[in-house]
Formats: C-alpha cells, sequence, structure tokens
C-alpha cells in the first residue's frame, strides 16, 4: 500500500487513491485504467475476473471499485455483496458498470451508482470524482 503515497501539487497536496477496475472486456479494462490516469490524480488498477479482485483485496484496500455487471465468474453485483464482507472494505465507494440491464431496485438497495454502456467518459469520470470526493 505504500505504493499510494500522496502526490505534491504545485497548488496543494492531493492524496492519491486507488481504484479498481474489475472489467472482463481487455480493451475496456485498459481504456478505463488509462483515462483515470490521465484525467485524475488517482491510481487504477485492472482485473479482469471478480476472483482477481478478490484476491488482490487481501492486500490492498480500494477506495472506489468500478465492476461490470456481466463478468464471466459472478455478476458484478455478487461480487460486490462479496466484497462487502471484508471488513476493511465497508466505506468503499462502487460504481456498476454494464450494457445490459441488471435490476435497479438490487442496484438501489445497494446504493451503488450504476452506468450504462457506453458510457459518456465526462460523465464516468465526474462520478468517480463525485464517489471518491
Amino acid at each position: 500500500m505504500s505504493d499510494y503515497a500522496p502526490v505534491q501539487t504545485s497548488m496543494d497536496r492531493v492524496a492519491v487513491k486507488l481504484i479498481l477496475v474489475v472489467e472482463d472486456d481487455e480493451d475496456i479494462g485498459t481504456f478505463l485504467v488509462q483515462a483515470i490516469h490521465q484525467e485524475t490524480a488517482h491510481q487504477a488498477v485492472h482485473h479482469a475476473s471478480a476472483y482477481q479482485a478478490l484476491e488482490a483485496v487481501r492486500s490492498v484496500v480500494p477506495n472506489l471499485f468500478i465492476l461490470d455487471y456481466n463478468l464471466p465468474d459472478m455478476s458484478g453485483l455478487e461480487l460486490y455483496d462479496q466484497l462487502q464482507t471484508f471488513e476493511h472494505l465497508k466505506h468503499s465507494r462502487t460504481i456498476l458498470i454494464s450494457a445490459y440491464s441488471p435490476s435497479l431496485l438490487e442496484i438501489h438497495r445497494r446504493r451503488i451508482l450504476f452506468i450504462r454502456k457506453p458510457f459518456d467518459l465526462a460523465k464516468l469520470l465526474n462520478a468517480i470524482e463525485n464517489a471518491l470526493a
């Protein structure tokens, strides 16, 4: 976790926050990580499966998860539920992305933000900043 130290800017000190992107489409995952690195002050890490993400959170504490709903090994909502069983992740925020329409009731019940694919990058980046504020 020491790799994610605060970044010094010319104006002030900004804490770098960690975003874990779980997206099975390699192109979309790479695009999201690159956009986050280029357009925000935060770090992003991409994992292609829910099981990779579950393994990763044993050693890191992301501030935000961006989860694809339609993952091959479990749905993004199922992954969210499993992540919530980790005490150290209780305060991490989540954005669910999907071209499919998961149950809005289930999304609202979990208090997570849903953004439909294809998404507007500016809207997604704004949602990221709001979630991390």
